[in-house]
């Protein structure tokens, strides 16, 4: 699909929807996070690229990216071809209602705002 010096692009081998793909960079990082910040710049570069293609070509209503972290020991973002609000979610927002699966926020609190005043402070730049 892509390939350059630095990174390759290729489809996913159980897409949540038709049309997944992965950018990786070539050597091997296992977190996302200890990606070079140019290789990680190139990654998502390329990634916009395709996603674009994709989206004339297949014409979901979204594209949307993912660096979960988990399932493969390699740094990788995922981009998935979006049709509904589903496509890409956390467990944290699934709960069953009628013995089907439902997704949502209402279940979910929100956090008080001193709370994320508190988080912001604590990961704000030095």
């Amino acid at each position: 699909m892509y390939e350059d010096d630095t990174l390759v692009a290729f489809m996913t081998l159980r897409p949540t929807r038709p049309g997944e793909f992965l950018v990786i960079p070539k050597a091997h990082i296992d977190h996302f996070i200890d990606v070079p910040d140019d290789v990680a710049t190139h990654v998502l570069l390329v990634a916009q690229r395709l996603a674009r293609r994709s989206q004339n070509k297949l014409r979901p209503q979204r594209m949307g990216y993912v660096v979960h972290g988990f399932g493969v020991a390699h740094a990788h973002l995922v981009v998935v071809p979006l049709h509904h609000s589903d496509d890409i979610t956390s467990a944290r927002f699934a709960q069953v209602k009628d013995g089907q699966a439902m997704f949502g926020l209402s279940h979910i609190p929100f956090t008080p705002r001193d709370e994320l005043d508190r988080m912001a402070r604590l990961l704000a730049a030095d």
